[in-house]
């Protein structure tokens, strides 16, 4: 059986004889995969021409939405990946990472989209230049979705997530994905492929699937084209440097395997809980998906004279931990993706197996539970030890991808911070330690060759997520040998998919394109009082000039009695001596306090409550006898997703430009309100 590549929103089979696939426990065959006869071009025009335009028609809340829709589905559906998931060498807990946890990426970026980001089809970044003296023009940043098609190639070992994460971002950036997985495990990310068609959640061309060879796609890719590729650093290297990449300054984000390591503060001396925390979490990362993660710990840095200890209770840990069968009980660890990988990880081991002790497993000698381990694509886990890490380059160079870590002793901080940059670029690197002077020196130590650092003590032990475990709303990647690159980081990952263009242009030219008011923009009034208008009503740059109220001595006693501020500089002007105040100041709450009196119109209407405060500036002492007055200029409106039964509704920003008799601005806010849409 040929598995079928989902392309130009069809299933379309490759030609000819295609690459075997097999299960990684038994051995047997489950299909081919080929792309051969498959037209490139055409399904790089069609995720362009059609893909595309839906998704960057829709805004950064109608795309979040798609993705929780798209989640919710997956989520219904997920028995059907754990059971093909055994196929692929995975235990229960193995599946649960690749197919919740990557099902865990969607409701995030959902959640995220719609609470940090415009309900509009673009971004604007940063805040507003002003690059001229009278303020007639200004500058500004603006972020629009690239126009190209985002191309993931992937690698072997989340055949889920690995998916999940990348596209996640790309949709919410309003960017189509054309997904290769590696072929050896592409049948499982088929098949949560084929779930996602049927759902027809997706726009057409949204989403296209290759399980084969990605033939000659990247000849044809330009600059406005993504490509990111997860797996080995020699493969990545390869690809960055192709002719058409280089050619036309192609984005390529880049996440390879790396070395990370491991370290255990002098502090935790054995038996202490955060020894164990320790000695759990190696074995572990070890162990899940049999070690063939990109975040396992590969390096294990322990001071010298607790050495021998943690080789000995890591002997003990492992030897617990059954290999076998993933669907039998009892069973721990399952076998590697396939017979391929079983003989990588067998060479690397024997290159290490030079200037390293083998302290547990072999790999000549090993149980496997209810399985053949010959047929099988099964590894045993184990631990080597190099007694002279600072000269032994070899476990600072050479990554078995398996269940193998490196225990290297160090004597002093500065000796476990050079062990860490030994490793030449890590995804992730981790600390456990009861000294948070010993984390901080490590972290600021080796930050610089770290995409990632995980400091744990038992004060965040029921609650840590581990070091293995890269988090949507944080960055994934590393410098160096991890590749360079960055994936996820919550909403500076969609970035990656977007063209940040600078702006210039008079500050009203620039409010009509950003829907955002901008500094110096033209305002105007109506004889309606603002609050008086429902949501749809409201125009960016519309501004309400209040009439004007004198702060008086009692106004400031009065505050302070009231809010129990009785700060000097408000209630007693024999300190002022010295100071920044030439006499008794109005509190700066107050000031914003009298403001909202001013503007706030008391009868019923769209305004339904005060929503919060951003950006509070107080910029000059109000005085006693000072008249102060405000422009209230509508800002910016972020329409709502309504529930059912909720009055329809969206968020209203407002500029609250407080002036006093000299006309300077004494205080600046801007507040949001939630406001009522018209009914029907």
């Amino acid at each position: 059986m040929k598995l079928a590549n989902y392309l130009e929103g069809k299933w379309v089979e490759g030609k000819g004889e295609g690459i075997p696939l097999f299960n990684a426990i038994t051995g047997e065959a489950i299909a081919e995969a080929t792309t051969t006869g498959i037209d490139f071009g055409a399904i790089l025009d069609y995720a362009r021409n059609t893909g595309g335009p839906a998704l960057r028609k829709m805004t950064f809340h109608e795309r979040a939405l798609m993705l929780k829709k798209l989640a919710l589905h997956l989520t219904s559906k997920k028995e059907l990946f754990y059971k093909l998931s055994y196929a692929t060498g995975a235990t229960k807990i193995d599946s649960w990472i690749d197919i919740e946890g990557g099902i865990g990426n969607l409701f995030v970026y959902a959640s995220k989209g719609r609470r940090d980001l415009p309900n509009e089809t673009f971004y604007v970044d940063g805040k507003p230049e002003v690059i001229s003296k009278k303020g007639t023009f200004l500058g500004h940043h603006i972020c629009v979705p690239l126009e190209g098609t985002a191309i993931h190639i992937n690698a072997f070992n989340f055949p889920c997530w690995g998916m999940l994460e990348k596209i996640a971002v790309n949709f919410l950036a309003g960017m189509p994905a054309i997904v290769k997985p590696a072929t050896v495990t592409s049948y499982l990310t088929q098949l949560m492929v084929k779930e996602i068609v049927a759902s027809h959640i997706l726009p057409n061309g949204a989403l296209q699937l290759l399980c084969g060879s990605t033939g000659n796609l990247l000849d044809l890719v330009t600059g406005q084209d993504v490509i990111t590729f997860t797996g080995s650093a020699s493969t990545g290297r390869k690809l960055k440097s192709h002719p058409a990449i280089l050619e036309n300054s192609v984005r390529f984000n880049m996440e390879a395997d790396s070395l990370n390591c491991c370290i255990l503060g002098p502090d935790a001396v054995p038996g202490s809980e955060i020894f164990n925390l320790f000695i759990k979490e190696v074995a572990k990362e070890m162990t899940v998906k049999a070690g063939q993660k990109c975040t396992a710990i590969r390096r294990t840095i322990v001071p010298d004279n607790l050495t021998e200890s943690a080789i000995g209770a890591l002997q003990k840990r492992l030897a617990t931990i059954a290999l076998g069968d993933p669907a039998l009980e009892g069973v721990r660890m399952g076998s590697l993706a396939g017979k391929d990988q079983v003989k990588e990880v067998k060479e690397k081991v024997m290159e290490l197996q030079k200037s390293c002790e083998t302290v547990f497993g072999n790999y000549d000698d090993f149980e496997v539970m209810a399985a053949d381990k010959n047929k099988g694509a099964f590894f045993p886990a184990m631990l080597l030890y190099s007694a002279n890490p600072l000269q032994n380059k070899a476990p600072h160079e050479i990554e078995a991808f398996g269940p193998v870590s490196t225990v290297m002793p160090y004597k002093s901080v500065a000796d476990a911070a050079t062990l860490a940059r030994m490793g030449k670029g890590s995804l992730v690197g981790s600390v456990f330690t009861e000294d948070d002077s010993f984390a901080r020196e490590i972290v600021l130590g080796t930050a610089a060759y770290h995409g990632r650092m995980v400091i744990i003590n038992s004060r965040s032990a029921a609650e840590n997520t581990g070091h293995g475990s890269p988090l949507p709303h944080l960055v994934h990647g590393g410098p160096g040998r991890a590749g360079g690159g960055e994936e996820m980081g919550g909403i500076r990952g969609i970035f990656h998919y977007m063209q940040r263009t600078a702006i210039q242009g008079h500050p009203t030219t620039i409010m009509h394109i950003t829907d955002v008011y901008q500094p110096h923009a033209d305002q105007w009034e109506d004889v309606v009082h603002p609050f008086r208008k429902y949501f749809e009503e409201l125009k960016i740059g519309e501004t309400l000039v209040t009439h004007k109220r004198t702060v008086t001595e009692a106004d400031i006693v009065n505050f302070a009695n009231i809010s129990g501020d009785n700060f000097y500089a408000h209630m007693d002007v024999t300190s002022l001596e010295g100071t920044l105040f030439s006499s008794r100041v109005a509190h700066g709450y107050f000031v914003l306090s009298a403001a909202a009196g001013l503007f706030v119109d008391p009868k019923k209407g769209p305004v339904l409550a005060n929503y919060g405060l951003d950006e509070c500036r107080f910029v000059k002492p109000v005085y006693v006898g000072a008249t102060i007055g405000v422009r209230l200029t509508v800002k910016e409106k972020i329409a709502k997703e309504n529930k059912e039964g909720e009055i329809p509704q969206g968020i209203v920003k407002w500029q609250v430009d407080v002036y006093d008799e000299t006309g300077e601005t004494v205080a600046l806010a801007t507040i949001l309100t939630i406001v009522a849409k018209k009914k029907g």
